[in-house]
Order: structure tokens, then sequence, then C-alpha cells
């Protein structure tokens, strides 16, 4: 079948085309900016804008939502571009629509949650058959995160907050098996195998990193606070994924101690 992905560029969008692919499916790629690839069909539209999204979603017979704007334009993008999306993909049969969420947008009180919270419910209100699936953070997220938290010396951050970092590889195979399993009209959750709280997932890092910058503690303040050191980010949902926060430093980081 013919799906389109958005957001097919990013972190997780590059590891679902070729899986779609393998699987035997026709990908056709959404994209701000005309782009060339042998293997997707590339299309121009603009979800802030609606432009380009009756052509995109023509002939396809499922949407897999990626696309998102954390940093400007959210309200934009992630819920009135998705409205935009859904309106489309309604006019023109779209059979089935998968949207990717994150776990805790109903508990964490964070402005991105709050919008990512609202473009499910503009999914679940719509007349396209859905699925949504919530996903903790990437194992390649929460690296980042370290890396900005530490990039005045010492790592700084709330010691007692709780994550579930999940390999996007493997949200990658589960979003591909709810695409074949069809429209469920329900929310469902998606994590790692590992709970770990920030001071734990730093030790690691900084041993595999062969670092010795210390951990410089900071609580997050008020209710946000509270949400992450509740666990607002995690999940009890099986089955989990299978690569935890040692394999993927072992994987970046080997035993080259580079800092």
């Amino acid at each position: 079948m013919r799906v389109l992905v958005t957001g097919a560029s990013g972190r997780l969008g590059r590891k679902v085309v070729p899986r779609l692919r393998d699987g035997g499916c026709t990908v056709r790629a959404l994209s701000r900016r005309p782009r060339e690839d042998s293997t997707v069909e590339w299309t121009v539209a603009d979800l802030a804008t609606g432009e380009g999204l009756a052509a995109a979603v023509d002939g396809v017979a499922a949407v897999l939502h990626l696309a998102s704007s954390s940093a400007r334009r959210t309200h934009a993008v992630d819920v009135l571009g998705t409205g935009r999306l859904v309106a489309a993909a309604d006019r023109a049969g779209v059979g089935h629509l998968v949207y990717v969420s994150i776990v805790g947008v109903d508990r964490v009180p964070l402005g991105y949650y709050r919008h990512k919270l609202a473009a499910e419910q503009v999914v679940a209100a719509g007349p396209v058959p859905w699925s949504v699936l919530r996903a903790t953070q990437f194992l390649e997220f929460l690296e980042e995160l370290l890396r900005g938290a530490g990039r005045l010396g010492p790592v700084i951050g709330d010691r007692a907050v709780l994550a579930q970092p999940v390999d996007s590889g493997e949200v990658a195979d589960r979003l591909v098996a709810m695409l074949a399993a069809g429209p469920s009209y329900a929310v469902a959750e998606f994590g790692g195998p590992q709970v770990l709280r920030f001071d734990e997932a730093v030790r690691a890092w900084q041993a595999a990193r062969r670092s010795h910058r210390p951990l410089l503690p900071v609580p997050i303040p008020g209710r946000l606070g509270r949400a992450l050191r509740s666990g607002g980010l995690t999940t009890t949902v099986t089955p989990t994924g299978s690569r935890i926060w040692a394999d993927h430093l072992a994987d970046t980081y080997g035993g080259s101690g580079r800092r």
C-alpha cells in the first residue's frame, strides 16, 4: 500500500521509512522543501498553512503522522496542522491515520505536551479511522539532554527525575506493526525496558565517556518537578522495547573514552 509519512526526514522518520519500504509499502514522504530520492515519493506540503496537503494525501491508503514542531509554531503545526491533515485525509478517503505522541502528555505540565495532547484529541475526534502511539523519550534524546546539561562543565539537573528511554528503531517497528494491524481507535503506549533516575543515567554516561565532571543537583520546582520525579514520563505498559541505556552507550562510545 502507499503510505504518506509526515516528518519523514526526522529521527523517527529516518527509521520508519526503510522499514516501510522493506515491508513492501510505497512511501510518500512529506517535506516543506523539494527533495529527491529514488526510493521515496517526496511531496511538498506545509502543515502550518495547509498548502499541498490535498495532493500529498491523494491516493494513499494510510498516513503515518510524525511531524512536530517543539520550538516554534507548535500550535500552528501540531494542532491546527493536524486538523488540516485529518480533513484532507478524510476528503481523500484515507483508511488509517497513525499519530505519534509522547508518554506523559496528559500528566506533565509542559506547553509542548499540551499541544501534543490537543493534537491527539483532534485525531480521535476526526472522521478518519485512527490509532495513536505514545512513546517514551528516545535514547538519543537522553544523550542530547545530558550533553546540553553539561555544556558549562558540571552536569546540571534534578537527580530524582525518572525517565524510561526507548530505542527509536523499536518505536519504528511498533509503528509499522500498528499500520499493518489497522485502526485501533485507541491510545497505546510504548517505552523502554528500564526506568532510570537522572543521576543513574548521568553516572553511566560519564563512565562510558571516561569523564569526571560532577553532577550539580538542581531540583526542578513546582508541579513540573513533582510530575517528573513521580514518573510522569514513564509507563507500566508492556511489552516494552529491549535496548537499554547501557546498550546505547556501548554502541556510541565503546571503549574509546571520548569526552
